[in-house]
């Protein structure tokens, strides 16, 4: 969960409801294959719930849970997915076009700077899994981001992790309304 944290943090209110806006629920049975490795990408996606499992050339690399992004590699790169994400148990996420995002991104440059701040938190933290995973750190073998740990938050989200919570919560009841 704590990834949409620290992208929820640094958006405000107002950039939370445009994603519930123009973003669209969708509910995914096991087995489901999200993103295929290799493929360009229409959306993003934010997991509100479930698990999802991650691989590569055919590696394990991470089990995913609500509060992640994915996507979000191509979105900046605008390159094909380096991933295979498959749904492991119903899953629901909120996928956003990437063309209605980047028009956001034209038309309002401070919410720009609040997302690709967001993304850039979200990818430093990422790149520090990869690292661990890959043997430079206290573990090694596939990520397992479905379970909460008492010290995954680091200092710069404290300020905003009520603020945080507090915004993925109205978006999980907005989107399950739906």
């Amino acid at each position: 969960m704590r990834k949409v944290l620290y992208i929820l943090g640094q958006l405000n209110d107002e950039d939370v409801e445009w994603l519930a806006t123009v973003g669209h629920r969708v509910d995914l049975d096991p087995g489901y294959v999200l993103i295929k490795e290799g493929s360009k990408l229409a959306e993003l996606h934010i997991v509100l719930s479930g698990v999802l499992s991650v691989s590569a050339q055919g590696r394990a690399l991470a089990t995913l849970g609500a509060g992640e992004m994915l996507g979000e590699v191509s979105f900046v790169d605008s390159r094909p997915t380096s991933a295979t994400v498959t749904v492991v148990n119903k899953t629901r996420v909120l996928s956003i076009p990437i063309s209605d995002l980047r028009d956001k991104l034209s038309e309002d440059p401070e919410f720009g700077v609040r997302f690709y701040k967001a993304l850039a938190v979200f990818l430093s933290y990422r790149l520090r899994d990869s690292t661990v995973m890959l043997g430079y750190g206290s573990g090694t073998g596939p990520i397992d981001r479905t379970k909460d740990t008492a010290d995954e938050l680091d200092d710069n989200i404290m300020d905003t992790l009520w603020l945080a919570g507090s915004r993925f919560d109205r978006l999980l009841k907005r989107l399950n309304e739906g």
